[in-house]
């Protein structure tokens, strides 16, 4: 069977951001996983094509390519970045019949409520969210200066394992779905 390819998304785009300390530890553990290929996208990185707003035409084919997501997402103002909405939106069909995964950050809620309004954008999108999320609840506590975790992390690891095996069981199905039946078009 090939590598799955797992695209991770860092949907943050502020300066001074806890979204990368928390990319680096999340893919510290997905690497773990045989027969995989995780590419990282930072929406920060994007560029803005048309001059409106609207990422590269580069991100629609690094979805396309890939068989399933994580979205890393902190919560803004009780929902999601509007940088992250923008590169979701860049793209359309690219997302049909994959599965999406969440890792989400923020104060006390840990980013569920971005997490649930990230459900039913990506629902639209004719993709399957994975029920089990990983989420981290003041997340600046969490990471030391320099992105390392401050305290033990064992449940937030055990999140991991079951995010990651139920996001590789949908990518897999999901695949040879596609392959013995193309997904309709809408």
């Amino acid at each position: 069977m090939n590598d799955l390819r797992i695209a991770v998304i860092l949907g943050a785009n502020r300066n001074g951001r806890t979204g990368p300390a928390v990319a680096r530890w999340f893919l510290e553990r997905a690497a773990e996983q045989e027969d995989v290929e995780l590419d990282v996208v930072d929406v920060a990185e994007l560029g803005q094509g048309d001059g409106h707003g609207t990422p590269l035409a580069d991100f629609g084919a690094r979805v396309a390519a890939a068989e399933g997501f994580v979205v890393l997402t902190p919560e803004y103002n009780h929902g999601y970045p509007g940088p992250l909405k923008a590169a979701i939106d860049s793209a359309r069909q690219e997302w049909f019949a994959k599965p999406v995964a969440f890792v989400s950050y923020g104060g006390i809620s840990g980013g569920l409520r971005a997490v649930e309004q990230l459900r039913a954008v990506f629902s639209e999108l004719h993709a399957t969210t994975v029920r089990d999320t990983v989420s981290f609840h003041d997340a600046q506590a969490l990471f030391g200066p320099d992105g390392t975790p401050v305290g033990a992390m064992k449940g937030a690891e055990q999140a991991v394992d079951t995010l990651m095996e139920q996001l590789l069981w949908w990518a897999v199905s999901l695949r040879e779905a596609r392959e013995k039946r193309p997904y309709p078009s809408a």
